[in-house]
């Protein structure tokens, strides 16, 4: 979106898990962006003031991206340090008695919401969703046209729904020439998009033929990688930890949808165990899960674990050394700020040590699964089973090295 609009991407953080609430849009149950907006704010302003910051560009590589000049991205900490007049955005944390200076950037955070509406020149606040667009690009049909999806009439009655459902070109709606062109600032609230029934949920661009530079941009972006630090991590755990060819599981059991499908979750992961029945025993099997070992008995991870004969199961914990050694590089590294705008007149933001890392325990396990040479089993509806089943498709493993450690 900002490629195509000529912005710079504002880079945010990696935000905790369910501290926004996005709602549902197949159900047109979804949080208003400038809501969204507000949360987010805060709830980086809180992640600042404990110390447990992390951009999503210390995760994800977006190096290709930026060395190429395919697009341009500033850091959220120095965006809102330059949005707000705030140094030294990186040494502020609970033990400093700044209570004033928080409840200063998040009134800061306030015009960015857009709850007071658009500032003239200054910002321009989306409040296109999901419940009423899907954003297009270049694909021929015109500007405004119904989706195919739109809430069913059962829908509106129980729920007193209005919405109709538009597709809308990005560009001809806040590019050149429109509304938004003149502010300096372009908010949107959540852009996430998946498809459904035929349509997508929010975005809908998958090609740009007649613009060779999205269109490459695209392909590149169809897999991005994580930084060499995390992947080095998982290559090291399937080298040395492990030392063997082994299974991956990826077993989502507790949140949401899936905390009602253990039944077909394990089935899943039964079926491939017995297709494996050829192997030289002990079968090695890499479980991550959101499932505590206190809780595995009586389900097929606790039969697993006593017949210890048969399987030897391997897992990472947050206390592991090589976790914490891994977090320790993922923040000294500074990736974020390595591949991104800053000004000159900022002198690079002041690196505070810190006694809290960010917790990369999650990404770390996928880079194990990439490497697991006897197969993968994944959560059906997972995002983090995708995740780890791309990286698979792309080979990130077998790319990596342990020159990094």
């Amino acid at each position: 979106m900002a490629a195509i609009l000529n912005r710079t991407l504002i880079v945010p953080p990696v935000l905790d898990h369910h501290a926004v609430a996005l709602g549902s849009c197949p159900k047109f149950r979804v949080s208003d962006p400038n809501k969204i907006r507000v949360d987010v704010w805060n709830h980086v302003v809180e992640l600042l003031r404990t110390g447990r910051y992390v951009s999503m560009a210390d995760i994800v590589d977006i190096s290709s991206l930026v060395s190429l000049s395919v697009i341009q991205t500033i850091d959220f900490r120095v965006f809102a340090s330059l949005w707000c007049g705030v140094k030294d955005f990186d040494c502020f944390n609970e033990s400093n008695e700044q209570s004033s200076l928080f409840d200063s950037l998040k009134q800061c955070g306030s015009l960015l919401s857009g709850l007071n509406g658009n500032v003239d020149k200054c910002v321009h606040a989306v409040g296109e969703d999901c419940r009423t667009t899907v954003w297009t690009y270049q694909n021929g049909e015109k500007d405004g046209v119904l989706d195919s999806f739109q809430p069913d009439e059962q829908l509106k009655r129980k729920k007193k729904i209005s919405y109709v459902r538009r597709r809308r070109d990005v560009y001809q709606t806040l590019g050149p020439s429109s509304a938004a062109e003149s502010a300096t600032l372009l908010a949107f609230g959540s852009l996430f998009t998946s498809p459904y029934r035929g349509s997508e949920l929010y975005i809908d661009i998958h090609e740009a033929p007649r613009d060779q530079r999205i269109q490459s941009l695209i392909k590149k972006i169809e897999f991005l990688p994580f930084v060499p630090e995390i992947l080095s991590a998982g290559k090291e755990v399937a080298d040395k930890n492990i030392n063997a060819h082994f299974l991956c599981a990826q077993l989502r059991l507790l949140d949401g949808q899936f905390k009602n499908h253990w039944k077909a979750t394990f089935l899943s992961l039964k079926q491939k165990v017995e297709s494996l029945g050829q192997s030289p025993l002990p079968i090695h099997i890499f479980v991550m899960t959101d499932l505590p070992e206190g809780n595995w008995t009586g389900s097929y991870l606790g039969d697993l674990a006593r017949d210890s004969h048969h399987f030897k199961l391997h897992f990472l914990r947050e206390e592991d050394e090589l976790v914490i050694k891994t977090a320790k590089k993922v923040v000294a590294a500074k990736h974020s700020l390595r591949f991104a705008f800053v000004p000159e007149s900022m002198g690079g933001l002041k690196h505070c040590p810190s006694e809290r890392f960010p917790d990369v325990l999650l990404f770390i396990e996928e880079a194990v699964c990439s490497c697991a040479s006897l197969g993968f089993v994944g959560t059906a509806g997972s995002t983090i089973a995708e995740s780890v089943e791309l990286m698979r498709t792309f080979g990130t493993c077998a790319s990596q090295s342990l020159t990094a450690l």
